[in-house]
C-alpha cells in the first residue's frame, strides 16, 4: 500500500517538478501546491481505493481459478454474498450467480445436521476479528450428491476497504475424507477381529480351569479355580461387548450390570439374603480403561460376597458409577483413621466409582494397600494403572471409592 501511495505523489507532482527546470522558478505562487497537496490527500479515500479494491478481487479471483476444488468469497455482516468465484458450479452445481443473486443461499445447500455448525463459526469470525476458523462439514450439490467441504473463515482486518465483512475458502475435501472413512472401517472391522479372537481364547482358557477344578477335591483350589475363572469373565465380557458393538469403547454401566450378575449367579448360593443395589449413571470407556475398572469391581464384589456376610446374614451390597460434581466442596479429609488416599491430584479425577457394602467391614488392623490378599493386590495395581485414586472408609461396612479418568492412550 505504502509503495503504491509514493508512486502516485510522484505522478501528482511531476508537473511541479518539470516548472522547476525553467526561470519563472522565482514567480511560481503556492496555488499550484495547494491543488497538488490537496489532490493528493483525497486519492487514497477515492479513486484510488476503488481501483485498489478492483484490483485485489481480479488477484483474489485468479488465485481461486487456479487451484481445483477452491472456491473464495466474501459475505457481508449479514451474511450475504458480496463476493463468490471459483469452482463454485464444479462444487456445487450451481453457478456463482445464482448465489451473488441470492437466488440460491449458500446456508441452503448445508446438510441440515451441520447448518448449526456453520453458523456458529461464521459468529465466532465475527466477533474474533484477530482468529481464523476452519472446519468441516456437509453439502448436497444440486445432483443430489453429498460432498465434504472444509472452509476457513476470518473477518476483514480493519483499514481493508471491506468493514465488517467476513472472507474465506471454501475446498472440496469429499475424496479425502471419503478415503479417511474407508480407512476408519478397515480399522473398526480389525478391531473387532482382535476382540473376537481375544474373547474365544479367554473362554478357552476358562473352561480349561473347569476341567481343572473337575479334577480337584481341595477347598482351596476349587476357591482359586473359581476366582481365576472370575476374573478371566470379566474381561471376556468386555472383549464381548466390544465385538458387538464394533468399536474401541462399551458402555461401561451396561457392563457392570452383566458383570455383578454373574458374580452373583457365582457366589451367592446358598445366601439369597444379600441384594445387589446398582446406581450407574452412563459411562463410555477404551479398553485401556474397562478392563482394569472390570477387574477391581470383580476383585471388590467377590470379596464382599464372600467375606462380608458370614453364616448366612443377610444385607446389601451398593454400587455407584457417576461424574462427579463440586468435588471440591463434598471432599474432606476422613477422621476414620481406617482411611487412605490416592497420592495422585484428584482435581482431574472426574468419575466416581464406588463398590459398598454394610456387613461386617475389614478389620482396623488391615492394610489394603499392603495385605497378602491377592484380589487387593489386584485393586491396588490396576487402580495405578489408570491412574486414579483409592480410599477405603470403615464405618458401618466397607466403602472403596475409586476416583478416575478415562485414558486417552
Amino acid at each position: 500500500m505504502a509503495a503504491r501511495r509514493m508512486k502516485s505523489i510522484v505522478l501528482l507532482l511531476a508537473p511541479l517538478i518539470l516548472m522547476d527546470h525553467g526561470a519563472e522558478k522565482a514567480e511560481m505562487n503556492a496555488e499550484p501546491w495547494k491543488e497538488a497537496a490537496f489532490f493528493w490527500r483525497d486519492e487514497p479515500e477515492s479513486r484510488y481505493s476503488v481501483k485498489n479494491l478492483q484490483t485485489e478481487d481480479n488477484d483474489y479471483r485468479l488465485l481461486v481459478q487456479n487451484i481445483e476444488g477452491l472456491i473464495g468469497l466474501r459475505v457481508d455482516e449479514n451474511f450475504m454474498p458480496v463476493f463468490i468465484d471459483g469452482a463454485v458450479e464444479y462444487v456445487t452445481g450451481y453457478s456463482k450467480e445464482d448465489f451473488l443473486s441470492c437466488k440460491m443461499r449458500w446456508i441452503e445447500i448445508v446438510v441440515s445436521e451441520d447448518q448449526s455448525l456453520v453458523f456458529e463459526n461464521l459468529e465466532k469470525a465475527m466477533y474474533n476479528p484477530a482468529v481464523s476458523t476452519e472446519f468441516e462439514y456437509r453439502i448436497r450439490n444440486r445432483d443430489g450428491e453429498i460432498k465434504w467441504v472444509r472452509q476457513i473463515i476470518q473477518k476483514t482486518p480493519a483499514g481493508s476497504g471491506k468493514p465488517g465483512e467476513i472472507q474465506g475458502f471454501v475446498r472440496d475435501i469429499t475424496r479425502h475424507k471419503l478415503a479417511e472413512i474407508s480407512l476408519e472401517k478397515i480399522e473398526h472391522a480389525r478391531i473387532n477381529e482382535i476382540n473376537h479372537r481375544i474373547k474365544n481364547n479367554l473362554q478357552v482358557i476358562s473352561s480349561l480351569l473347569s476341567l481343572e477344578a473337575e479334577r480337584s477335591t481341595d477347598p482351596g483350589t476349587l476357591e482359586a479355580l473359581r476366582e481365576s475363572q472370575n476374573r478371566i469373565a470379566s474381561m471376556s465380557l468386555i472383549h464381548q461387548e466390544l465385538y458387538i458393538g464394533e468399536t474401541d469403547i462399551i458402555d461401561f454401566a451396561d457392563y457392570l450390570r452383566k458383570l455383578t450378575a454373574g458374580l452373583f449367579s457365582s457366589y451367592r448360593v446358598g445366601n439369597e439374603k444379600i441384594n445387589l443395589k446398582l446406581d450407574l449413571n452412563q459411562v463410555y470407556v477404551k479398553t485401556n480403561t474397562a478392563v482394569p475398572l472390570g477387574i477391581i469391581v470383580n476383585e471388590l464384589v467377590s470379596n464382599a460376597l464372600k467375606y462380608a456376610f458370614p453364616a448366612g446374614k443377610g444385607g446389601e451390597i451398593s454400587i455407584s458409577l457417576s461424574r462427579m460434581k463440586n468435588y471440591e466442596k463434598e471432599h474432606k479429609k476422613p477422621e476414620d483413621s481406617g482411611a487412605a488416599t490416592g497420592h495422585l491430584n484428584e482435581k482431574n479425577l472426574p468419575f466416581m466409582l464406588i463398590v459398598e457394602d454394610n456387613g461386617q467391614g475389614i478389620p482396623e488392623w488391615v492394610d489394603f494397600r499392603n495385605t497378602d490378599s491377592l484380589g487387593l493386590q489386584l485393586v491396588n495395581i490396576f487402580v495405578e494403572q489408570i491412574e486414579g485414586s483409592i480410599e477405603l472408609k470403615r464405618d458401618r461396612g466397607t466403602k472403596f471409592s475409586i476416583r478416575f479418568r478415562k485414558l486417552e492412550k
